[in-house]
């Protein structure tokens, strides 16, 4: 169990997490207050805004499953949660740290979702000739570009030790 000065020498990476978790929850308040559901408001020919709700977990898996998906992604989200709030103190690169405030901000941000609402509230929708991306917000950004750093930085490591071997 990390000690409190590896909390302490981290806190500003927990405040950075802490602080995207409050802007994903800020642009959530602000969609549902100014957007009417599934009506999109076009932002850029490719980019709309379309407040949707979404039950289940990326692309909507699971989201016709009943409710129980509810409790276990709350469940997953948490133990993730907690895992990224012990682990951060141990990893010793910069993209290794980043990588997981930007998880934790985005596993955060999407579980107070399912907590008050049972659902995670989407809103940010590209489209191209017709095909659109599922609809995400701020919360999935996070995760999405931490995963991305994850890679990079495994990658990084595993050549660097692959050189000096």
């Amino acid at each position: 169990m990390p000690e409190l000065a590896d909390f302490l020498r981290m806190r500003y990476w927990y405040l950075a997490a802490a602080i995207w978790t409050a802007l994903d929850q800020l642009t959530k308040w602000l969609a549902e207050a100014s957007l009417s559901y599934g009506r999109p408001v076009e932002i850029l020919p490719v980019l709309d805004f379309t407040l949707l709700y979404n039950p289940g977990a990326a692309f909507s898996f699971l989201s016709n499953a009943g409710g129980w998906q509810r409790w276990f992604f709350i469940v997953l989200s948490s133990v993730v949660s907690l895992a990224l709030v012990i682990l951060l103190p141990k990893q010793k690169h910069l993209l290794g740290r980043a990588a997981f405030c930007l998880v934790l901000a985005g596993a955060l941000g999407n579980l107070i979702d399912r907590v008050r609402f049972g659902y995670v509230v989407d809103f940010i929708h590209f489209h191209w000739q017709g095909n659109y991306f599922p609809a995400f917000n701020l919360a999935d950004s996070a995760i999405s570009v931490g995963v991305c750093l994850l890679i990079i930085e495994w990658y990084l490591v595993e050549r660097k030790q692959d050189k000096n071997a």
